[in-house]
């Protein structure tokens, strides 16, 4: 059974983080943001799925761009394959370019301001932009499950990292925003919080980690990656499996999402699709990527693995099992929410339920309402 942190230890972590940290983001390539983790009745959310059918392949008037949360990476094969596949295309939808993006903020940022029409963002920076007057809106969740780990070498360690308890009497190192409020709450839920030094590693962690200065490091899965690709034994500890908690998402600003529902689905039918493809043909994925991205050719086995660890490990589960690709559930929503407002990291009032909706999903669609089959 799934553990979920109580919204006292919630609010305990919270309490100690600044709004400066709390609106940081969990995005492509470093620390950031991602919560989750109250008990919250989901018989109230925002849209209800309902099928809609199979694609149609009828031309959408227009051209579309789909503006990434950082630069290109392993993290965004499911774009890059369904580009190259032609599956946008399938669709009637043309998707003229997938621009690199600058964090989530900006993406979010971006997505509200209606200057881009797909975006992929995180939910904490959909809740606090829509705090500020845009209305960017949450039509697909890409990570079911928040990229952020606790992890270390087992040179640092000197052994095996296989449970939070080994943390005791030891020195965890995270960078600014959620991902060390989703470190404490990991923490205060084995009841050790007290007995762990957290210290600030702001965005050198994992080479402070790997020269000894702290015993563990909180950050994202492509951090632990990147440790293992320099040559050292990782061991890696998913917040997410004890904290509920998305990853990416793909945002939309909402009234243009429901004055072009159509497009907006066949983005998500070719999308989903591709995430399908990508996670049955990795190292034709990881091509595509490459071919898109030359740069990424030096680090090619990097990209490959950050695909392969998010597609079996942060993509799919229970929620894609039962409702399919991309279903959003409020408790994760509310519980970011209530982080930045508890720490002032809001600018003014919004309701968590309405900056998600599942209502674009076509759950009769293979790709998406059976996509843990098609896998």
């Amino acid at each position: 059974m799934r553990r979920t942190a109580t919204r006292r230890r919630f609010l305990v972590a919270a309490g100690a983080t600044g709004a400066a940290g709390l609106a940081g983001c969990l995005g492509g390539g470093g620390t950031g943001a991602d919560a989750g983790g109250t008990d919250t009745d989901t018989d109230t959310e925002a849209g209800t799925g309902e099928p809609t059918g199979t694609t149609t392949g009828t031309p959408i008037p227009g051209d579309y761009s789909l503006l990434l949360n950082w630069k290109p990476s392993g993290l965004h094969a499911p774009y890059f394959a369904a580009k190259a596949n032609g599956f946008y295309d399938e669709e009637g939808l043309s998707l003229a370019a997938i621009e690199t993006g600058e964090g989530s903020t900006f993406s979010a940022k971006q997505a509200g301001l209606s200057n881009v029409e797909f975006a992929i963002s995180s939910s904490d920076q959909v809740v606090n932009i829509n705090s500020r007057g845009l209305s960017p809106q949450s039509v697909g969740v890409v990570m079911q499950k928040s990229p952020a780990v606790v992890f270390s070498t087992r040179e640092t360690f000197g052994g095996e990292l296989t449970s939070v308890d080994q943390l005791a009497g030891k020195t965890v190192g995270t960078g600014p925003g959620m991902v060390r409020v989703l470190t404490t709450l990991l923490l205060e839920d084995a009841g050790i919080r007290g007995e762990v030094e957290m210290v600030d590693t702001g965005y050198d962690t994992v080479q402070q980690l790997l020269s000894g200065e702290i015993d563990a490091a909180g950050g994202v899965f492509g951090d632990a990656i990147s440790a293992e690709a320099q040559g050292y034994t990782v061991d890696s500890i998913a917040v997410g499996d004890t904290v509920p908690s998305y990853g990416h998402v793909v945002a939309a600003e909402r009234d243009w999402a429901a004055g072009n529902a159509e497009a907006v689905r066949a983005f998500l039918r070719a999308t989903a699709r591709g995430a399908a493809w990508a996670q049955s043909n990795p190292g034709d994925a990881t091509d595509a990527l490459i071919d898109a991205n030359g740069v990424l050719e030096e680090s090619r086995g990097q990209q490959r693995q950050k695909w392969e660890t998010m597609a079996t490990e942060f993509m799919t589960g229970d929620v894609v099992a039962e409702h399919g690709w991309g279903w959003s559930e409020n408790e994760p929503w509310q519980v970011v929410h209530d982080a930045l407002a508890d720490t002032a990291a809001l600018d003014g009032e919004v309701d968590p339920a309405s900056v998600w909706t599942n209502e674009y999903l076509d759950t009769g669609y293979e790709y998406i309402g059976s996509y843990t089959d098609t896998v």
